[in-house]
């Protein structure tokens, strides 16, 4: 009988393993902590939990029962989705997050759109490359209005999960994140979408209102140009809170 004793995990690591396990059938806590240490080492906290992804566990679970794919072991694509939500931090489930508002196209004339890369209910808090969702809203000068939530869990199983993702918000104008690297940003500039950088995040609608009111006041020449602003009226400054 092996007595060694087992290898540390932090509190706030083990509370978010135990309930991925709840969220997943046929796949056991025992089960889910020995492929978890087998793919990321012995000692697991937070941080590391946010290396697990839907094919790690895909192929983890496959691994062990023999199987070569990982449909075939009776968890689910979708169960394996939420556990790595809950892995990634969030533990409060769906009812965290704000209400999306009725939007009709030319709702809001004169508006631009805007995601927001989010972990948590209704903040700006994730990085443009593993965020759980991106918060889009609807954005005129007298108006904000959340239009839409996207989930980001099936970038995983995108060849250029990047590229996956720039492609979900494609119809958006902006993006704010925490991070985002050089050639994911090149991705996303590409998709005519403007990245804007806020290391320490911050809540959603606060971020957006400066934005708006910096619409409003001081608008960027590429912003000008998307609201169809003549080139020789385009204002030079931009006062939207922004990290270089």
């Amino acid at each position: 009988m092996d007595t060694r004793t087992k290898p540390p995990v932090t509190r706030e690591a083990a509370l978010r393993i135990a309930l991925a396990a709840r969220a997943m059938p046929n796949a056991s806590l025992s089960s889910l902590i020995e492929l978890l240490q087998r793919r990321l080492g012995d000692e697991i906290d937070e941080e590391m939990l946010r290396q697990v992804t839907v094919t790690m566990l895909k192929t983890g679970f496959a691994s062990a029962d023999g199987e070569e794919d990982g449909e075939d072991i009776g968890i689910g694509l979708e169960a394996m989705k939420l556990a790595v939500r809950i892995l990634w931090g969030d533990t409060q489930g769906d009812d965290s997050l704000p209400k999306i508002q009725p939007y009709d196209e030319g709702d809001m004339p004169g508006s631009v759109r805007v995601a927001v890369a989010s972990d948590k209910g209704d903040t700006l808090s994730g990085h443009f490359g593993s965020c759980l969702r991106f918060l889009v809203y609807q954005v005129s000068p007298d108006e904000i209005r959340l239009v839409d939530i996207r989930d980001t869990m099936d970038a995983d199983l995108a060849e250029d999960k990047n590229l996956w993702r720039a492609q979900l918000i494609g119809d958006c104008h902006v993006c704010y994140v925490v991070s985002i690297g050089g050639p994911a940003a090149a991705k996303v500039i590409r998709a005519d979408i403007y990245p804007i950088k806020i290391a320490d995040g911050g809540p959603a609608l606060e971020i957006v209102s400066q934005f708006q009111k910096a619409m409003v006041d001081s608008p960027p020449p590429w912003l000008l140009k998307v609201l169809g602003v003549a080139a020789e009226k385009r204002l030079k400054n931009y006062s939207a809170q922004e990290e270089e």
